[in-house]
């Protein structure tokens, strides 16, 4: 459909919609939102302060299921409600406090990481998929270990065998598991019509 104005000549009104959320969209964020809040609570304390949870499950879920742009948006909402001091961090915590501490390199990066989930999506490749997945917990478990290794201290080296190599065995069972229930989720959508 098209709209024609005076001044500014024939514009879509696909265009006026493009920047715009729907409201299926804001329920959906929200809902990823609070889904990625449960799974930081189903976390396994480790020590050196980086407990292994499930939001690193549920947060690249989020951007398979609702894109790149939607996925980044839904985590970033868990982000700032933590941020502000809502418990929604693994062991119920929230606040600044936590986001300059131990583990605060990850929950910076869990945008990204959703961001690149919602990319390796767009195409109907899996070889994609697994790299954007992969690409996204990379730069997850870079910036954790760059951040806890300031706030630890501890030399590079140290903080990679504390808070990436235990977590990179669940991190590859994590990127199948979002990639079999990306799949399920999105085929479900489908046929409801809803994606």
């Amino acid at each position: 459909m098209q709209i024609k104005l005076k001044e500014y000549g024939t514009i879509s009104t696909k265009s006026l919609k493009s920047n715009k959320l729907t409201v299926q969209e804001v329920c959906s964020i929200g809902l990823f939102a609070a889904i990625i809040a449960v799974c930081a609570q189903i976390s396994i304390p480790m020590p050196y302060g980086v407990p292994m949870t499930l939001q690193t499950f549920a947060i690249p879920l989020a951007g398979v299921v609702l894109g790149a742009k939607n996925g980044m948006i839904a985590a970033l909402v868990y982000v700032l409600l933590g941020m502000v001091g809502v418990p929604v961090f693994a062991g119920f915590t929230g606040g600044i406090g936590i986001v300059f501490g131990r583990t605060g390199g990850f929950i910076l990066a869990f945008p990204f990481m959703a961001f690149a989930a919602g990319i390796g999506a767009k195409k109907d490749n899996l070889a994609w998929l697994v790299l954007w997945l992969t690409i996204g917990a990379v730069v997850l478990y870079t910036v954790g270990m760059l951040v806890f290794s300031l706030v630890a201290p501890a030399a590079l080296r140290v903080s990679f065998t504390l808070v990436v190599v235990p977590f990179l065995p669940t991190e590859v069972l994590k990127i199948v598991l979002v990639i079999l229930f990306g799949k399920l989720i999105n085929k479900a959508l489908k046929i409801r019509g809803m994606s």
